[in-house]
Parts: structure tokens; C-alpha cells; sequence
């Protein structure tokens, strides 16, 4: 076999079978390809091409293709590009398996068609409580077996159909697929039971291969994607998500997240499998690694987790302490048995004693976090009880940012009496009241407790000097609070911030085989080495290779422009609304470019600037604008239907939002793209401050690696959603003095060097003229 009967089209481009070349010698040396590639540059096929070639190999060792993205949009990509190269193969070639893998929310069937009590508020914790009924009911001892509970969920609607009952039986559908089950949750002997997950264990076999519980054929079937494992699953009778984890391990395309691989929890709970050398790893929008990571190697206590962390440890202390007095020990719906409490802890080895000084601790540090809440406000907003709706989120450091050393809370806890064996000691002591819980409560929800003492454990653990912690208090409100309390205004949160994740980055990846990282924005290639320990992969003898492929489409089919307008800082613009000379050559600028035929992109620092040109253009330019603000996934999915209805409108945003990134402008949905500035995030906010201050530490510049490097990658992704094909005309425009000439802060330098000859320097005002010139009669 060769790479070019995967491959799912006619012809590569030069760049792809380069590509696909390289990957595939790096990948049998157990090393990277790290490529940069122009949007349209069809890196998605490149890099299935290579790792299906691996799997398909036979004197290969890779049994299977994992593929990471942070962007739905490219998850759809690639569900695509599996299907076209499933289209093309070789006649007596059987289809490539795949599988797109997605949370429990997408997959539950009572989820999907809201019915059994579950929505997409109580989904997991409803899951989890099910499943463990499920499994209690017919667990060693009881009288049922998993085969009863199905036939029980049929059996009422056949009762209902025999009954001659109004509408006969009342059968769930999903998605329009019928299934065996009525929309209300069956019991069984009054408790409740999931029959999706009883029908999946009563399918498991008693020794063998968990493969052989799939319902359905799916060798042939080729990709998988979330709705076509729900009608199969669902139609059968079976847990969609409990097939999930069974197929994961079947196919030979694993389409999913980063936190697939990178949570920690996750990786243990449901996806361990696939973090093994046999697997050839595709991590796409690889410029967002090093971010993505840091959030989920990150962690926090929330003062709502404390508060119910100490309430489940009374619920467990309670009953032991009940039974010493004399008191009446009868368990019921929120109480646990003594006995069980006794039996759990002996198991265990975790002493009543640490129980007891644990709840005194959570409770103390609630305490602390409410009297820190407070010090800050009284300092900063000495009024804030009067007027807590005008409250601004906030960060509140517990050690110099920029001075590594033991936090406020640590050396609280230290004053207060509380030593490493109490931190450390936390961990267990919240997974045994977990446990207990679970086992004699009725209600089905998450247990705070676990969750709390392995952050406690975190917090004692980890070093002062890559991980910050900060008191975060972000706007809500909660009318159940008190009128004058800032719990009616704040969820605070002790967080607990990985700085430099590279090295969770490398050691993840060292768990694989090889593979391919890529995006359209990875230069400078030395600094995204750095920063996420693919340089120390290649010191431990892991060979890590460079590509980087320009856009190979015609270039008298695009424009580019780096406009040498004041540099737009804050010291220069001054505030939204003053009238600064920054202000307006940068309006005017945008304005010409928005003057271009058909759709035009706007990406500005932030959404205060976005809403400040959306007000500029508004008033002076004779075409729709679009305003996109912060807000949900649904709003912005509208938001963009809008811009895609038909031609000739303007869609404002911040660079730092969702719509520049991952979003498919093809064909004639966009023909010029302009960014304002440089989109350096917050320099004054103490987590960024930290940030930098360890990268200096780590990588010698944290200014450069921490932020400018990945603001430019900002920009560039949004300038590159306009030439995606060899067919499509556009312009593409940076305004900002630091893109087009070299300075103290220029960032021209972060710009590879096919784009530093596309993009051009030019004055202010010149830009109307060459926009004339490339237009032609059709700008405006």
C-alpha cells in the first residue's frame, strides 16, 4: 500500500505530499512533525493521510489515529475529510472506522429528547447516580438481574399498549429514532434505573471482549460521528455513551478534544486507552495547546464547593457521633448509617479524628476566603453594600506576582495550626465521604467533598515558583443570598494556576507514539518549541521536525497590507469615545478597507474597541455592521448566520473572542479581514503578571513567549480566514505601526517571513489607493 491510495483526492498539493513524506518518516522514528500551514493549505488531509497510512501499514506499530482539536468547526472538518477519503479508496479496501467522541450531554438519549427528568443542567450528576442504581439493584446479593430491568422498561409499554390506553404505548424517540424504553424513568422496587445502561451491561460479556456488547455492525460503517452512535445505540436499546467507550477502542480514527487527552480526569476515567505509543497523535489548532493546557492542568476551590464540602462531612460525622451519645442512628434519605460510616472508614484506614479536623479546616478557610472577600471590597469599594450590582469582576493575588514565594493562604493555614499531613491527609478523606455518600443518599448530585480534597492536596503540593494562587471573583447574582452579602454578587474561587504547562504538555505527548502538530499560526517555531517541552522530547532523542507552507494560491488573487497608522496602545488611543488622532486614522482605515465588495471582517483588542468602530462604522459607512459581544455559543451561531445570509455586510469583533478563529469564511463569505492593533491580553492582571514572571524564569523573555508571541498569532488567524481556496479574491489588512516597521516593540519580526514580503508596509494614506487599484469598479 502506498500514502496515495489514502489520500482523498485526485492530487495533493506540492505542500501536502511533502507533508505526508515527513510525517510519516518523523512518526517511525516516534518523533513530531510540527507544521505550519496557510488556511487552505489542506492540512487536515495531510495529516489523516499520514497517520491512516500508519495504522493500515502492517509493519507499522501504530494501531490507531487520535486526533485533538480545540474548534468544532475543525472537528467538522475533519468528520468531512474522513468521509471523502472513506469515498475514494480502493475498491476492495474496507472503509477507515472512526469515531467522534463527545460529552455525556450530547449522547444521553433522556438528555437529547429532555424526558426522564434529566436536562442539560443535572445530566451528569443524574448519570452517574443512575448507572451506580443500576448496578446496586443487580449487584451480588440481589434477586434481579440486568436482563429483568430491561424487560421491566419494555414491559411497560406493552402494558400500555395491552391496556388499550389513550395513544398506546408512549415509546421515546431520539432524534426521530424509536426506542424500546417510555420517556419516564422506569424503577424498579421504587428505585430508579437507567434501561440504556442496564440493556449495555446485560449485553457485556462475562469473560472476553467488551467489542462484542456493541449491538450493531460497525466494521463497515466507516466514521461514526455523535448523531449516527445515538440512533444506532439508542434504536437498540443501548447506553450511547457507554458504546462510545467501548468503540474508542475499536476504530482506527479517534476525532475528539483536548481534554480527551490532556484532563487529567478524564484521561483517567474514560480515555486512558488512547494515550499509549500505539497511537499516532494529529493535534490540530496546535497555537492553542499551550493555553488549553494551562486551563485544564489548572485548578480551584469555589466558596460554594467548601461550603458543600462541609456539610457532606457532617452528613458523614454526624452519625457516629449520634451513635457515641446515644442518640437515634436510623438512617434516612440524608443521613448515613453509623455502621456503614464505621465499616467505610476502617477500609480505608481514615480515623473519625481526621473527619472531624478536616470539616474544621474547610470550614476555617471558608471562614478566611469571606473575610479576604471582604478586606478587598472595603479597600477598593468602600460603598459596595449599597450598590453590589455595579461590583466589577476582580483578581486579588496572595503573593507578589512577580516575586515567587509561600501564598497568604498557605502561611494562614500554617499560623492557624494546620500542617502538611491536613492538607495531604484531605485528598482521601474526600474521596471516603464521597464514597459513603453516594452509597446511602438517594439524591443524585456531584459530591463536592472529592473534588475539594484533592485540590487541598494540589495546593500543599505544588511548587511556588510555576504555580500562582489568587482569589477569583467573578459577576453573578443570586437572589437567595442576603441583600447586602457579595455572595449575591460574586462566585469566589481560591485558584490554583499552572504557569508554565509545558511540562504537562511533554510529558502527554511523550506518551505517544508521534505524530503531527499544526496550525496556520505556529511561528515563531523556536518559541512554540519552548513553551510546550517539544525541545525537551528532542533532547530525550525524540525527533521533532519543521514545516512551514505559505498559501500556494494565486497571488494576484489577494492583496495584503501592514498599514503604518499610530501604534494602537492605550497610552495612544486613549479611552472609547476620545477624540485622539490613533482613533482616527485607525476608523479611517477600517472604514476604507470595509468598503470592499461582499463581507468584510473587523477584529479589534477587545470587545469595548469592538464596540467602539461597530459605533464608528455605523454612523459613516452605508452597510450592515454587526456587532458580535460576549456571549453564548447560540448567540454567536446566529450571529454568524446573519453574516453568511447574503453579501455585503461588516462583522465587528474581538480577536480574543471565537469568531476569528476555527470559523469556515469559504468561497464568497468573506472578502477582507482587518485587525486593529496588537491583542496583547491584560498586562496589569496579577495572573499575568505571574505568567510572565515564570516564563522569564523558564524561557529567558516572558514578555515575548507569554504575550506578544501569541497576540500576533491572534491577529494572523483572523487575517487568514479570507483566501482559503484557489478561487477566492481578497484583502487582508494589520494596522498598527509595530506590524510594519522594525521598532523597540515591533512585531514584525513574529511574522513569518513569506508574510513579511506579502505584507508590505504602507502609509495611512495610501491604503485607499491600493485598495482602489485592486478592486477595481467594485469598491464601493
Amino acid at each position: 500500500m502506498s500514502w496515495q491510495e489514502v489520500f482523498g483526492h485526485p492530487e495533493p498539493y506540492p505542500e501536502q505530499a511533502d507533508g505526508i513524506e515527513t510525517a510519516i518518516e518523523t512518526s517511525e522514528d516516534d518523533g513530531f512533525l510540527v507544521v505550519e500551514g496557510a488556511c487552505g493549505t489542506g492540512k487536515t488531509m495531510l495529516a489523516l493521510t499520514a497517520g491512516i497510512d500508519r495504522v493500515r501499514d502492517p509493519d507499522s506499530d501504530y494501531e490507531r489515529v487520535v486526533v485533538l482539536t480545540s474548534v468544532k468547526q475543525q472537528l467538522r472538518q475533519f468528520e468531512e475529510d474522513l468521509r471523502t477519503i472513506n469515498r475514494n479508496l480502493p475498491d476492495d479496501w474496507s472503509p477507515v472506522s472512526a469515531l467522534t467522541l463527545v460529552g455525556k450531554a450530547d449522547v444521553c438519549p433522556y438528555n437529547i429528547e429532555n424526558a426522564g427528568g434529566i436536562d442539560g443542567e443535572n445530566v451528569y450528576d443524574r448519570c452517574e447516580s443512575l448507572r451506580e442504581r443500576t448496578r446496586n439493584v443487580t449487584g451480588e446479593g440481589n434477586d434481579t438481574s440486568t436482563a429483568n430491568l430491561v424487560s421491566e422498561a419494555k414491559a411497560v409499554q406493552t402494558g400500555l399498549a395491552d391496556s388499550g390506553s389513550d395513544g398506546g404505548a408512549d415509546y421515546m424517540s431520539v432524534d426521530g429514532e424509536p426506542t424500546p424504553y417510555p420517556r419516564a424513568m422506569p424503577e424498579f422496587d421504587g428505585v430508579e434505573y437507567c434501561p440504556f445502561y442496564a440493556q449495555y451491561l446485560d449485553d457485556l460479556p462475562d469473560d472476553g471482549d467488551a467489542a462484542e456488547s456493541v449491538p450493531f455492525a460497525f466494521d463497515d460503517l466507516g466514521l461514526i460521528d455523535t448523531e449516527e452512535l445515538v440512533r444506532l445505540s439508542a434504536g437498540h436499546g443501548t447506553c450511547p455513551h457507554s458504546m462510545m467507550g467501548v468503540l474508542l477502542g475499536e476504530v482506527e480514527v479517534v476525532v475528539a478534544n483536548y481534554y480527551h487527552a490532556f484532563d487529567p480526569t478524564t484521561v483517567g476515567s474514560f480515555t486512558g486507552s488512547l494515550v499509549d505509543d500505539d497511537s499516532f497523535l494529529v493535534c490540530d489548532e496546535a497555537h492553542m495547546l499551550e493555553p488549553r493546557v494551562r486551563e485544564l492542568v489548572s485548578d480551584g476551590l469555589a466558596d460554594a464547593s467548601l461550603r458543600d464540602a462541609e456539610s457532606e462531612l457532617t452528613r458523614v460525622i454526624q452519625p457516629v457521633e449520634f451513635e457515641a451519645s446515644g442518640k437515634d442512628t436510623s438512617p434516612t434519605a440524608q443521613t448515613a448509617d453509623a455502621e456503614l460510616v464505621k465499616g467505610e472508614l476502617d477500609e480505608a484506614d481514615v480515623t473519625l479524628a481526621e473527619l472531624k479536623e478536616t470539616r474544621e479546616f474547610v470550614r476555617d478557610l471558608r471562614d478566611e476566603l469571606d473575610r479576604r472577600v471582604k478586606a478587598h471590597l472595603d479597600r477598593t469599594r468602600p460603598d459596595w453594600r449599597a450598590d453590589l450590582q455595579s461590583l466589577d469582576d476582580a483578581e486579588v493575588p496572595l503573593r507578589d506576582p512577580e516575586t515567587p514565594g509561600d501564598d497568604e493562604i498557605t502561611e494562614w493555614a500554617d499560623e492557624a495550626g494546620y500542617d502538611a499531613g491536613t492538607w495531604t491527609r484531605a485528598e482521601i478523606v474526600g474521596v471516603v465521604v464521597g464514597r459513603i455518600l453516594n452509597e446511602a443518599e438517594d439524591e443524585d448530585k456531584q459530591r463536592a467533598a472529592p473534588g475539594v480534597g484533592r485540590v487541598l492536596g494540589e495546593w500543599y503540593r505544588q511548587s511556588h515558583e510555576t504555580y500562582f494562587r489568587q482569589l477569583e471573583l467573578d459577576r453573578t447574582w443570586d437572589e437567595t443570598e442576603p441583600p447586602d452579602s457579595w455572595r449575591r454578587a460574586y462566585n469566589a474561587r481560591l485558584a490554583l494556576h499552572n504557569c508554565v504547562p509545558g511540562d504537562a504538555i511533554a510529558d502527554r505527548l511523550a506518551e505517544f507514539g508521534g505524530g503531527v502538530l499544526m496550525s496556520a499560526t505556529l511561528e515563531p517555531l523556536d518559541v512554540f518549541r519552548r513553551v510546550t517541552g517539544l525541545d525537551d522530547l528532542a533532547e530525550d532523542g525524540r525527533p521533532v521536525t519543521e514545516r512551514t507552507y505559505g498559501l500556494g494560491f494565486p497571488a494576484e488573487n489577494r492583496e495584503s497590507f501592514a498599514v503604518d497608522a499610530p501604534k494602537f496602545t492605550y497610552s495612544n488611543r486613549g479611552a472609547p469615545g476620545e477624540a485622539t488622532e490613533t482613533r482616527r486614522v485607525h476608523a479611517d482605515t477600517v472604514r476604507a478597507v470595509c468598503r470592499s465588495p461582499g463581507n468584510v471582517l473587523v477584529g479589534m483588542p477587545s470587545y469595548a474597541e469592538a464596540e467602539w468602530i461597530a459605533e464608528e462604522l455605523r454612523r459613516t459607512l452605508d452597510k450592515p455592521v454587526l456587532l458580535d459581544e460576549a456571549s453564548d455559543d447560540g448567540t454567536t451561531e446566529k450571529l454568524k448566520s446573519e453574516f453568511f445570509a447574503d453579501e455585503g455586510k461588516v462583522l465587528v469583533t474581538s480577536l480574543r473572542g471565537t469568531l476569528t478563529e476555527g470559523v469556515d469564511y469559504r468561497g464568497d463569505r468573506l472578502s477582507a479581514a482587518v485587525v486593529c492593533g496588537v491583542p496583547i491580553i491584560n498586562t496589569a492582571s496579577p495572573l499575568t503578571k505571574a505568567v510572565r514572571t515564570a516564563y522569564d524564569r523558564e524561557f529567558g523573555d516572558g514578555f515575548e513567549t507569554a504575550l506578544t508571541v501569541p497576540a500576533v498569532r491572534k491577529a494572523r488567524q483572523a487575517v487568514g480566514r479570507v483566501i482559503r481556496g484557489t478561487e477566492e479574491v481578497g484583502v487582508r489588512v494589520l494596522v498598527d505601526g509595530r506590524y510594519a516597521r522594525t521598532s523597540w516593540n515591533s512585531v514584525r519580526e513574529y511574522l513569518p517571513e513569506i508574510e513579511r514580503e506579502e505584507f508590505q508596509p504602507v502609509s495611512p494614506d495610501m491604503v485607499e489607493f491600493g485598495l482602489q487599484r485592486f478592486w477595481g469598479d467594485d469598491w464601493d
